[in-house]
């Protein structure tokens, strides 16, 4: 059933959920606002729900709602005016020969065994650290919206593989995981600088890579793509590459 493009996000349904153990700030609880129903988040929905924080994991579609908490900003980079850093120009000429592959959206032995090794080098006090496959296929294999599965190879070795939605206004990060053992490898900033290029490409006008958390060192990096804008009091602003408060 195809649905009309204009509907509203008020259309939608919003719960909160109970509080649980924060998963990138120690001895906090988070809570989310999810929104339902499943069968209208199609493209043009999510991309409406994108511009207002929210993300998704599988079909499930939130956004932080935190009773004493606003560390999550949601981020999005404007891909006209950004200009790469020192340290990305480098990450960039460093992995030049990846060969890049779109892909649908389909399990692989291989894609889970990289996941897991990056999951329990890079994340190993996580609770991704074990997931099963089952898991993994609910997370990053179920999507009601545009997805892409992209492969990232170095002379034939799987070194990344990134899950993107396309939006009506940008490209959306779902979640992207790469072979934690090469010294000085950059992959992760590649990953950015890639979509990046490939929102131009598409004449798209952002990518959204997430929550910027100014506190959790694995998601402070972000902000090191300038310039960013950062979703606060419900208005796009402008974020300068700090480590201050906001």
């Amino acid at each position: 059933m195809s649905l009309p493009h204009d509907i509203p996000i008020s259309a939608l349904h919003y719960y909160l959920t109970a509080p649980y153990p924060c998963s990138y700030l120690p001895d906090l609880r988070a809570r989310s606002q999810v929104a339902t129903p499943e069968f209208l988040i199609d493209k043009a929905m999510y991309s409406q729900l994108v511009r207002h924080g929210f993300r998704r994991s599988g079909t499930h579609t939130y956004r932080p709602r935190c009773d004493h908490c606003r560390a999550c900003v949601p981020l999005r980079i404007p891909i006209r005016a950004f200009r790469p850093n020192r340290a990305q120009r480098r990450a960039w000429t460093r992995h030049a020969g990846i060969e890049v592959s779109v892909h649908t959206l389909e399990f692989r032995d291989e894609h889970y065994a990289l996941y897991q090794r990056y999951q329990q080098q890079r994340h190993a006090d996580g609770e991704m650290a074990d997931d099963s496959r089952d898991t993994y296929r609910n997370f990053l294999l179920r999507s009601h919206v545009e997805t892409a599965l992209v492969e990232f190879r170095e002379h034939g070795i799987l070194r990344m593989v990134s899950f993107i939605d396309i939006l009506d206004d940008g490209l959306s990060s779902v979640y992207t995981f790469f072979d934690p053992d090469p010294p000085q490898a950059s992959y992760g900033i590649f990953n950015v600088l890639w979509q990046i290029e490939l929102s131009r490409q598409l004449g798209l006008d952002y990518v959204y890579p997430g929550y910027w958390i100014r506190d959790c060192r694995k998601m402070a990096y972000k902000i090191r793509f300038q310039p960013a804008e950062g979703l606060i009091h419900g208005q796009w602003q402008p974020l300068p590459d700090l480590k201050g408060n906001l």
